[in-house]
C-alpha cells in the first residue's frame, strides 16, 4: 500500500524527511492494544514496539503513539517486526480525561479529518452526552458529523423531536439519520467519506457502529453482538483499529466509551457552545457571571425562551469540570517534575 493511500501528503512527507531521515521509514499506527502496536507502511502491516530511547523521552501520556499517528520506524527480524523511534506532530486528535480518579490525558486517536458521533434513537439518545462528544471533537480540531441510528425503532414524530432538540441546543453540525434494518442513510455516509481522508466512529456500546462498518464494507467483516431484549446491540469492538474501505477512505473503529471526562477543553467548549459565547459578548459587563448582573444577555435570552436552560446548565457543568480537572492536572505535573528531579539527583549521588 502506498503511503498516500494511508493519508500522507506533501506536508507530512516533508516532516518525515526531517524526523526520519534516511535510516528510518515512515509508517502509520493502525492498532493499539495494551501497549502493543501494529503499524502499516509500504511494506505492509506488522507489529511494533517503542524503543527505550523513545520511552525515556516521554514526559506525558500524550507523547505516546495512538491509532492514526504517523511514526518513524526501523524494521528488523527479517522485516517481520519494527521499532518506533519518533512520533510526527499531530494535525488533530481525540483525547479525554483518563477514566477513574486519575487526572491525566488519555489519547484515543490522531490525525482524523471527520468524527462520526453515533447515537441510537432507541434508548441511547442524549443531547447532554452529545454536547460532551462535541467538546472533545472540537477541542481536537476535527469536523463533527452526527449519525442517528436505528430510526426504524422510533416513530417519525419522535425522530423529529430528537432533531429539534439537537438544533435547540445550538448544535449546527450535519446530521445523517440511519436505519440499521433497511440501510437507509448509509449511502449518505459513503458520500461524506473521501479517499485518503481519515474518519472515526464515536459512541456508546451497542449503538450500531460495527453494523455500520459492515454496511460500508459491503460484507460482515466485523463481528456484531446479538440484539438485547431492549433492541440495543451488544458491545463487540475490543480495541481501536484503522480500517481501509474500498473507496480509499480510512476509518477508525473503537470501543464504546462509558466515561467522557473533560480536561483542558477551553477552545472545545467555546466552539461547542458558540451560541452562548456570542450572547455573552453582548452582556453589559465583560466579566459578567450571568447570574444577577444587570444587562446580562445570556439570562435575558433564557427568560425569553431564546436559549435552552438545559443547554446553558450543561455549559456551566462542563466548564466547571474542565477547570477543576485542569487545576488538578497542573498540580499533578508539578509533582511529577519534582519527583523526576529528585530521582535524577539521587542517581547523580550514587554515581559519585
Amino acid at each position: 500500500m502506498a503511503l498516500t493511500e494511508l493519508g500522507m501528503d506533501d506536508e507530512l512527507a516533508q516532516q518525515a524527511s526531517r524526523l526520519c531521515g534516511e535510516a528510518l521509514r515512515l509508517a502509520r499506527v493502525t492498532a493499539v492494544d495494551r501497549g502493543r502496536y501494529v503499524i502499516r507502511s509500504e511494506q505492509g502491516e506488522l507489529p511494533a514496539e517503542l524503543t527505550g530511547r523513545f520511552l525515556h523521552a516521554v514526559t506525558s501520556s500524550v507523547d505516546m503513539p495512538c491509532v492514526g499517528d504517523w511514526v518513524c520506524v526501523q524494521h528488523h527480524d527479517a522485516e517481520s517486526a519494527a521499532s518506533i523511534h519518533a512520533l510526527l506532530p499531530r494535525r488533530s486528535f481525540l483525547r479525554r480525561k483518563s477514566p477513574g480518579k486519575n487526572i491525566d490525558f488519555q489519547m484515543i486517536a490522531a490525525n482524523i479529518d471527520v468524527a462520526f458521533i453515533v447515537q441510537s434513537c432507541h434508548f441511547d439518545f442524549n443531547v447532554r452526552r452529545l454536547e460532551r462528544y462535541l467538546v472533545m471533537v472540537n477541542e481536537g480540531q476535527i469536523e463533527p458529523v452526527l449519525l442517528l441510528t436505528k430510526t426504524d425503532l422510533v416513530s417519525e414524530d419522535a425522530l423529529d423531536r430528537m432533531l429539534a432538540s439537537i438544533r435547540a441546543a445550538g448544535i449546527t453540525a450535519r446530521i445523517i439519520t440511519l436505519s440499521n434494518l433497511t440501510g437507509a442513510g448509509v449511502e449518505q455516509v459513503r458520500e461524506v467519506m473521501q479517499p485518503g481522508k481519515t474518519y472515526c466512529l464515536l459512541g456508546s456500546s451497542g449503538v450500531g457502529k460495527t453494523t455500520l462498518i459492515n454496511q460500508l464494507l459491503g460484507q460482515d467483516a466485523l463481528q456484531t453482538g446479538t440484539v438485547s431484549g431492549t433492541g440495543e446491540g451488544r458491545h463487540t469492538t475490543t480495541r481501536r483499529h484503522l480500517i481501509t474501505l474500498d473507496n480509499g477512505s480510512l476509518l477508525i473503529d473503537m470501543p464504546g466509551m462509558r466515561e467522557l471526562g473533560i480536561l483542558s477543553a477551553g477552545e472545545g467548549l467555546d466552539d461547542s457552545f458558540a451560541d452562548i459565547r456570542t450572547l455573552a459578548s453582548h452582556c453589559r459587563f465583560a466579566d459578567c457571571s450571568h447570574n444577577n448582573e444587570p444587562g446580562c444577555a445570556v439570562r435575558r435570552a433564557i427568560e425569553a425562551g431564546e436559549l435552552d436552560a438545559g443547554h446553558y446548565q450543561s455549559y456551566l457543568k462542563l466548564q466547571a469540570e474542565s477547570d477543576f480537572n485542569e487545576m488538578s492536572y497542573v498540580d499533578k505535573r508539578k509533582k511529577d517534575r519534582a519527583f523526576g528531579k529528585m530521582v535524577k539527583s539521587v542517581l547523580k549521588v550514587k554515581r559519585k
